[in-house]
């Protein structure tokens, strides 16, 4: 099992768990709402190396860490003037899965790799202005595009468009490139199908396995809408059952509701999780836009009674959330004492 292998930073690995015995810590906001903001045309994302790249390239944020490094790099930097404890990696569609969709899945571990040490030396940057305060990376691994465990065809319930395989054979290059670029702990997020992150478990293990050596691990599901399960059908305890053996750093819930709406689902974790819980939600539920309406006032006001109620170890924001959040949220949880699980990650190993 990989939670048998030592670290490949024990270092960091120990000041990440020093940090959170301390403090909640401020994951980032969101990424896509913040690139959204430059305005970038087709040939914004393509740059000068891709200028000539046969398929249509807007929307592939993921890229942007190659062509404009100078955008992803601003904006986590905003996010650490904000307050954030974490970054984020620009690596969410970052796998050959997601990449297929622009045919450019050769630069899958590149963008991983690159996405990781821009961000690396973001979050080194701003630890080096404050010393008592360390900053940290986390790898991005998104779900893919595509589901292991559901048809994506009403009128054949048994087809399948992807398999645990091709899901672990994308990941497992994904996470190389993260490992190589410096993150500090890998993160599973915004798990709609517990296989599918099942695959990148295995594929985290072969990698770890391969390097004699560990990340921490964060997990991170997605309660789909108000039924309180995942996409795949789980409920809060089921989706924890399923990924809880991993031992990982943390387990938590992201994305597809507001903090109103998630804290039901927080608070179930926070009873049965025997290790760190986060939570990132969105900026409340879209609106007949698209768009997302909770100002960083009501957002950090809910997070703050998680953070009160003893619910959490790691906060942030994802889908419409903005520095303006992040500095509200970080704000409302300063002072308040963490949550404390019930098993520590093994520094020692």
């Amino acid at each position: 099992m990989s939670h048998a292998l030592p670290w490949l930073d024990p270092v960091r690995a120990t000041a990440l768990q020093d940090a959170l015995a301390h403090r909640i810590l401020v994951i980032d906001g969101a990424m896509g709402t913040m690139v959204q903001g430059y305005g970038l045309d087709e040939a914004g994302y393509r740059g000068e190396r891709f200028a000539g790249h046969g398929h249509d390239l807007k929307g592939n944020n993921d890229l942007l860490t190659l062509t404009r490094p100078d955008v992803i790099g601003a904006i986590h930097n905003a996010y650490l003037d904000a307050g954030a404890d974490l970054i984020e990696t620009n690596t969410f569609n970052s796998t050959s899965v997601s990449q297929a969709d622009y045919h450019l899945e050769h630069l899958v571990r590149e963008l991983n790799r690159e996405g990781a040490r821009l961000a690396r030396a973001c979050c080194d940057a701003a630890a080096a202005a404050t010393p008592d305060k360390p900053r940290f990376v986390i790898g991005v691994l998104g779900p893919t595009s595509r589901t292991a465990s559901i048809s994506p065809d009403v009128n054949d319930p048994g087809f399948r468009n992807t398999s645990f395989e091709e899901l672990r054979v994308a990941y497992r290059e994904a996470v190389a490139g993260l490992i190589d670029g410096g993150a500090d702990t890998l993160m599973v997020e915004t798990i709609f199908d517990t296989l599918n992150a099942k695959a990148a478990r295995y594929a985290i293990d072969e990698e770890f396995e391969a390097r004699g050596g560990r990340l921490p691990l964060m997990i991170s599901g997605t309660i789909t809408d108000r039924s309180g399960r995942t996409l795949s059908g789980q409920t809060t305890e089921a989706f924890h059952a399923s990924v809880a053996h991993s031992r990982p750093l943390s387990i938590g819930l992201n994305c597809a509701l507001g903090a109103k709406e998630l804290r039901q689902y927080v608070d179930v974790l926070a009873q049965v999780a025997d290790c760190a819980v986060s939570t990132h939600p969105n900026a409340g539920l879209p609106n007949a836009f698209g768009e997302y309406d909770e100002t960083p006032d009501d957002m950090a006001a809910q997070i703050g009674e998680f953070a009160r109620s003893g619910l959490v170890n790691l906060v942030g924001g994802c889908c419409g959330t903005t520095p303006a959040h992040i500095r509200a949220i970080a704000e409302a949880v300063a002072g308040v004492g963490p949550r404390v699980p019930s098993r520590r990650l093994e520094v020692a190993a």
